[in-house]
């Protein structure tokens, strides 16, 4: 198989000086291609350094996550803009959105926080439109507002992703029926996850993109494991499984599917 992890943080591997090993479990496995997704300006630099350093291999994003928003985040957002230039650009816009599972316990904090969450999804979105460039959501607990947040953006949605897809059927055909995606992790591989198999069946081989989203989310057979980009593999057997496919014929499909895009060399 020849995969590409659409969707995964390398930042930690990097820091413990894992990375190369980590790329090269991946490659044993079929991984050959990577796109380490920015959450706040600590990683997008990194993110950076590592692309210049793995041409070819690793690409990255940069988007201000919903869980790094606060009452500082007009500052942060206001640096993405220097990071769409050649010759090391991202290949998207992301991960941002709208999180509501991880909001403060504390009513009134939890307002601000949602506020403070739309404020910067607005604003990215409109980054997005003005980059022309695909867009990595991150939408927990909040997909009513993802939705209409990106409708009224104007964003095209043939150039959204709703990364790590745990909604079910009915969202990925809302999602679907405007142009719009869904990428999945291992979260398909649990025992209790059959919505979100329904909801990868519903969508389809014709769109779909795979990801790790690691070191989060770990697959079976390795749950208990940190998550790393070789288990992507586990990934595609269990998806093609779904699909009534070979994890061949589906990692050639994701793959086409993922270069196109991120408009991938």
């Amino acid at each position: 198989m020849q995969l590409i992890d659409s969707h995964c943080h390398l930042l930690g591997f990097k820091d413990k000086g894992e990375l190369k090993p980590v790329l090269e479990r991946a490659a044993t496995a079929g991984v050959q291609r990577f796109i380490t997704v920015g959450t706040s300006p600590k990683d997008w630099v990194p993110y950076r350094e590592m692309h210049a350093a793995y041409a070819g291999r690793i690409d990255y994003t940069v988007g201000l996550h919903p869980c790094y928003v606060d009452a500082e985040w007009h500052h942060d957002v206001s640096q993405i803009s220097t990071f769409f230039m050649p010759p090391h650009g991202p290949v998207a816009l992301g991960e941002i959105g709208l999180d509501y599972f991880h909001l403060p316990k504390d009513p009134i904090q939890a307002g601000e926080t949602m506020i403070y969450q739309e404020e910067a999804f607005r604003q990215q979105l409109m980054l997005a439109t003005e980059f022309d460039c695909p867009v990595i959501i991150h939408s927990r607990n909040a997909f009513d507002d993802s939705l209409r947040m990106i409708d009224e953006s104007g964003v095209d949605w043939s150039r959204i992703v709703f990364h790590c897809f745990t909604y079910g059927p009915n969202e990925i055909a809302q999602v679907n029926q405007r142009g719009g995606r869904a990428s999945f992790t291992g979260v398909v591989t649990y025992k209790n996850a059959a919505d979100i198999r329904a909801a990868l069946r519903t969508q389809g081989i014709d769109r779909l993109m795979l990801e790790t989203d690691c070191p989060y989310l770990t697959p079976e057979p390795h749950r208990g494991e940190s998550n790393q980009p070789a288990y992507l593999a586990d990934i595609a057997k269990r998806c093609a499984e779904a699909l009534a496919m070979t994890p061949e014929e589906l990692a050639a499909h994701t793959s086409t599917n993922t270069k196109a895009f991120f408009n991938l060399s």
